[in-house]
C-alpha cells in the first residue's frame, strides 16, 4: 500500500512539475523565495499592530516566532531523522526527466515541506487572529499558502505528498499556537 502511494505521488509530481514552462519559471522562483515575502510579512505585522495594544503585539510576535521555530524544527525532525525521503531531484530514477528550476536542490531529504508547513501555519494563525476585523483575509492567506506549496512542486524540490503533509502539519501548528496564544492572553490579562 505504501509503495503504491509513493508511486502515485511520484507520478503526480512528474505530471505537475512537467506542466512548467520557462515563461513561468521566474514567477515561481520569485514566489517560492522566502525573502521576497518580507514586505507581505511586514504588512501582516502592521495589521496585528493596528488590532492589538503594544504589549499584546509584542506578545503576538513572540508567539509567532515560537510557532515558526516549532514548525520548522518538527519539519526538520521528519526530514532528517524520522522519514528521510529523498527529494525528487536526488531520486536517480526520475531526476533526469524532471524540471529543476532552482539552481540547487536543497537538503537531501524533503518529507515534509518546510515552506508548506511554515506558510500554512502563518496563514492559519493570522486568519484566526484577524478574521473578525478582516473578513476576506483568511481566504487570501490560505490561497497564498496553497500556492506556496505548489511552488515547491513546480521548482522541482518536493513531491505533492511532501507539500500536502506540510500543509496539514501547518494547519495543526497554526491552530495549536492560536489556542496557546488565547490561553496565555487570558492568563496574562487576569494578572
Amino acid at each position: 500500500m505504501l509503495e503504491e502511494l509513493v508511486k502515485l505521488d511520484t507520478e503526480l509530481f512528474i505530471y505537475l512539475n512537467g506542466l512548467g514552462t520557462q515563461t513561468w519559471d521566474a514567477f515561481w522562483m520569485f514566489y517560492t523565495t522566502k525573502f521576497n515575502w518580507i514586505p507581505f510579512y511586514a504588512f501582516l505585522l502592521f495589521l496585528f499592530y493596528k488590532r492589538l495594544s503594544l504589549k499584546m503585539f509584542l506578545f503576538t510576535l513572540l508567539v509567532i516566532v515560537l510557532m515558526i521555530t516549532f514548525t520548522d524544527q518538527i519539519t526538520n525532525l521528519f526530514k532528517k531523522v524520522l522519514v528521510m525521503r529523498l527529494r525528487p531531484c536526488y531520486n536517480t530514477e526520475i531526476n533526469d526527466i524532471i524540471r529543476l528550476v532552482k539552481s540547487s536542490c536543497g537538503g537531501k531529504y524533503g518529507y515534509f515541506s518546510g515552506h508548506a508547513s511554515n506558510s500554512m501555519s502563518v496563514a492559519i494563525f493570522t486568519s484566526l487572529m484577524l478574521r473578525s476585523k478582516y473578513k476576506y483575509l483568511p481566504y487570501i492567506m490560505v490561497v497564498w499558502a496553497i500556492i506556496m506549496g505548489y511552488s515547491r512542486i513546480y521548482v522541482g524540490v518536493h513531491y505533492p505528498l511532501d507539500v500536502l503533509s506540510g500543509m496539514l502539519f501547518g494547519i495543526l501548528s497554526g491552530f495549536i499556537f492560536y489556542k496557546l496564544f488565547n490561553y496565555l492572553q487570558y492568563r496574562f490579562e487576569r494578572n
